[in-house]
């Protein structure tokens, strides 16, 4: 019998590249806002034991980082009460979970990049909704794996590559912050890599007739090599973007860019133990960046 796994979230940057890849191990039921509404616990609960897979890839979230402080009700919902459930849920019809939190549960006081063992102080509500998904899916006893990543960008919807690449069209000036350090993270190689993961762990799990659940649980950062400031990221985009483009990229500090949710300064994450574990290693911010703009 062909593994099944139910992949929620199909149509965001992330699962729309999770889409393309996890097909080629099992049998992939895609599942967006239309068919079920994270906000709504019961049908969280039907979906999964109608469907029975094996393996639950989460890739959906409320990822509106400034509009969650003024709707943190939405933001806990979907972010922080749903992945209990769904690891509740799978842990019933004996199924692993696959589930995505943020660089944003660091209060970026470090200044060199966190593990998976650093303490966690997140500076805003989003920050703080990801991590309360974290402890509910590691209170719930289920087989899981939490991969945190950040900055993530992709060539479809809105995001900071696509932002930067309209305005640039549109304007001689862009001024972008330099006082904030993470690794943009094309979701392309994201998803290779969680694909990578998800074929060691049905290799692990035994023969493809079988049903029987994964045993793995942990949580692992899962983000691009190096680090950038989104000046860094601004100029590089311009660089490599259509030569017409010739917008002057312009330095400022975070003073000068206030927003409704603090950002930590620095959000970079070691993805040591998932090169030792899994022997995954997502290439470093530039080549992804490049390889995005290329696609």
């Amino acid at each position: 019998m062909q593994r099944k796994i139910l992949l929620i979230g199909k149509n965001g940057q992330l699962g729309h590249d999770l889409r393309q890849k996890l097909p080629s191990y099992g049998e992939l039921i895609a599942v967006g806002h239309e068919q079920l509404d994270l906000a709504a616990r019961d049908d969280i609960r039907s979906v999964v034991r109608e469907t029975r897979p094996d393996l639950i890839v989460n890739a959906a979230a409320y990822t509106a980082v400034d509009q969650a402080e003024t709707d943190g009700e939405a933001a806990r919902q979907i972010n922080a009460i749903a992945p209990g459930i769904l690891a509740e849920e799978s842990k019933q019809v004996g199924a692993t979970l696959i589930h995505f939190s943020s660089d944003y549960v660091f209060d970026g006081k470090k200044t060199s990049p966190y593990d998976e063992s650093d303490y966690t102080n997140p500076l805003n509500v989003y920050g703080c909704t990801k991590l309360a998904g974290e402890v509910a899916i590691e209170q719930s006893a289920a087989a899981y794996l939490i991969f945190r990543t950040g900055w993530l960008y992709s060539m479809r919807g809105q995001n900071f590559l696509t932002t930067i690449l309209r305005l640039a069209r549109e304007r001689k000036e862009i001024r972008v912050v330099n006082d904030q350090c993470g690794a943009p993270t094309w979701s392309q190689s994201v998803a290779e890599g969680t694909a990578k993961v998800v074929a060691r762990l049905f290799e692990s799990g035994g023969s493809s007739a079988g049903n029987e659940p994964f045993i793995v649980t942990g949580t692992y950062h899962l983000s691009a090599g190096g680090s950038a400031t989104w000046f860094d990221f601004a100029t590089a985009i311009v660089e490599h973007a259509e030569s017409t483009i010739a917008a002057r990229i312009v330095p400022i500090p975070t003073a000068e860019y206030p927003t409704p949710a603090r950002r930590p300064a620095y959000s970079v994450l070691s993805n040591s133990r998932i090169s030792r574990e899994f022997g995954v290693c997502l290439p470093d911010w530039r080549t992804q960046l490049r390889r995005a703009l290329q696609s």
